[in-house]
């Protein structure tokens, strides 16, 4: 099995601590990313797979993330209901390698000292359908670094999608990410509120 899984952001907002017509817009997210993923289905419910990808996050100071990683998934269950309703759950367990490239763009830009991270990763993949075509969806991961610094990485991302067609949909999310050592002058936790487009290829 092979899955592709990319994404990107930008936007820009007024800090609302500054009023008045002086006030300038600034970039709260510009990022990106790019992920593949490979299974080979040992059983119907183990699976071993490789995966490699590579991020960007300007506003975080990450120049460029690039990872790869390999490991074992469980597929707990994976049922399709009645009018097409699914449940579906997958954990994974694997080490994951990556390079982080640091370059400070705001507000002033200034070259930062690269890192690198290692360590395992552990995820879980769960979706249920709560009506036809009206999916809930939650990602999270955890990092644990055991490579210079002791860092953890934790991802969660929680979404309501609703099917438009086959192929398409629309859905709302809302995104957390947290990291125990982020780049200087840089908050540990972000959080974000989004509208998406999911096309199934």
């Amino acid at each position: 099995m092979y899955a592709i899984k990319s994404y990107g952001s930008y936007g820009r907002s007024r800090p609302p601590e500054v009023t008045g017509e002086e006030a300038e817009s600034q970039v709260v997210a510009f990022n990106a990313g790019l992920e593949l993923r490979g299974d080979r289905r040992f059983t119907e419910v183990i699976s071993g797979y490789l995966l490699g990808g590579a991020e960007t996050d300007h506003v975080k100071s990450v120049e460029s993330r690039t990872f790869g990683e390999g490991g074992l998934g469980v597929l707990w269950w994976d049922e399709k209901k009645e009018k097409g309703r699914e449940s579906y759950l997958r954990t994974d367990a694997a080490f994951r390698y990556a390079n982080e490239t640091r370059f400070q763009y705001y507000p002033t830009r200034l070259n930062l000292p690269d890192v690198d991270l290692g360590g395992p990763r552990f995820g879980a993949v769960f979706r249920y359908g709560l009506a036809q075509n009206v999916t809930f969806k939650e990602d999270v991961e955890v990092l644990v670094s055991v490579i210079g610094d002791s860092r953890m990485l934790f991802n969660s991302q929680t979404q309501l999608s609703v099917g438009l067609t086959k192929q398409l949909s629309l859905g709302t999310s809302f995104l957390v990410k947290h990291d125990s050592a982020p780049p200087p002058g840089k908050v540990s936790t972000d959080t974000a509120l989004a509208l998406n487009f999911e096309v199934m290829l």
